[in-house]
């Protein structure tokens, strides 16, 4: 198979993508892909490093409010659909798959018009604007919430699919979690990341709630503070911690996460899509203090989804202190039983098979045409 791949600005929107062709290229080896990206997103680094060939589409996002900007933006559109054309006849792709984020637009709106099938995969519970407009046109949207299918209503192919990057955490190996962490395999530990570039809000708390640690005897913490907090946030939390220093691991970032993840006994972070899809798959409980700087708070609304179903328990950022986070943390580490409740909750939202059925909708997809 031929596969155009597309999305960016974020994570949250590139290692979807990227998860979907490498389940691609699994079930049908020989396949070529490439992937359309903005040169100024994180994508134009990423793709290329995963040995895959990228081209570029310049592209900006709509203000919502009326502006010249706007204006401007519209003839960048026109010009990302031109250029998107043009890349879409050369590569002559069977099926075009678009994650999200503004350079998705003029991409997955060209090969519509090219006559190309076409899927769009969503994220998050509230669509993004892109993913909304692009639903009139496409032949399939898959999507990771389930209260996210009356919301595209206009596409006739909706599935509940799940985050594709759900499947990759299905070969984690927890032992080699605890081995790169120093710790004795089965040591319950509390893993807390604020996303790939750290939380301030997050550490802030940490650091707050660390002269507590030392109250949960017997369990570890690591704090994964984002390189640009790591040397400020270590210092203070060890020195803060007292008697518990020795129970702390503080890491700017963590290269393993899904073995890591699968060694952890609660996580506690952002609630970004990609990493939901994570825990839930691998069934561990969370305390989730999303976001409040994203658009349409959509982490809100992810972490939501969790907690009304009692796989995690919800802090807004504004109401996030050491104290409060303690406390949660205390009160699901001290109650096996809550916690085996909630491991089990987020279990049954778990879709580890979420790249699979994804492959399977483009297949069905690509033979309607």
């Amino acid at each position: 198979m031929r596969v155009v791949l597309t999305g960016g600005g974020t994570g949250g929107h590139i290692y979807p993508a990227l998860a979907i062709g490498r389940e691609i290229s699994e079930r049908e080896p020989g396949s070529s892909t490439l992937y359309i990206g903005s040169g100024r997103g994180l994508e134009g680094r990423i793709v290329p490093e995963q040995g895959i060939p990228f081209e570029a589409v310049e592209i900006t996002g709509f203000r919502r409010s009326l502006s010249l900007e706007n204006v401007r933006t519209v003839l960048r559109f026109m010009k990302g659909v031109k250029r998107s054309k043009e890349l879409l006849r050369a590569f002559k792709p069977d099926v075009v798959v678009g994650t999200g984020g503004y350079v998705c637009g003029p991409v997955v709106y060209a090969a519509s018009k090219l006559g190309i099938p076409t899927l769009i995969h969503e994220q998050n519970v509230v669509p993004g604007l892109t993913n909304k407009f692009l639903s009139r046109y496409v032949d399939g949207v898959a999507v990771s919430f389930a209260e996210s299918v009356p919301l595209f209503k206009r596409c006739p192919d909706v599935v509940h699919a799940g985050n594709p990057c759900a499947t990759r955490v299905l070969g984690a190996d927890k032992e080699a979690g605890f081995e790169s962490l120093g710790l004795k395999p089965g040591t319950p530990f509390v893993l807390v990341v604020g996303g790939s570039g750290g939380a301030r809000a997050l550490n802030d708390a940490v650091v707050q709630m660390a002269p507590q640690l030392g109250k949960l005897n017997g369990v570890h913490y690591v704090f994964v503070t984002g390189e640009r907090f790591f040397r400020d946030a270590e210092a203070v939390i060890k020195r803060q911690a007292l008697s518990a220093a020795d129970r702390v691991t503080v890491l700017p970032y963590v290269g393993n996460m899904p073995d890591v993840l699968a060694a952890a006994s609660l996580f506690v972070g952002r609630a970004g899509a990609s990493f939901l899809a994570e825990v839930t798959s691998l069934g561990i409980p969370s305390i989730l203090v999303p976001s409040p700087n994203v658009t349409n708070n959509h982490q809100e609304a992810n972490a939501r989804s969790l907690s009304d179903a009692g796989a995690g328990t919800l802090i807004l950022e504004r109401d996030l202190t050491g104290n409060v986070l303690f406390e949660k943390i205390a009160g699901i580490i001290s109650d096996p039983e809550k916690k085996e409740r909630m491991a089990k909750a987020s279990r049954s939202l778990g879709m580890p098979r979420s790249a699979s059925d994804i492959y399977e909708q483009i297949v069905r997809i690509r033979g309607k045409r």
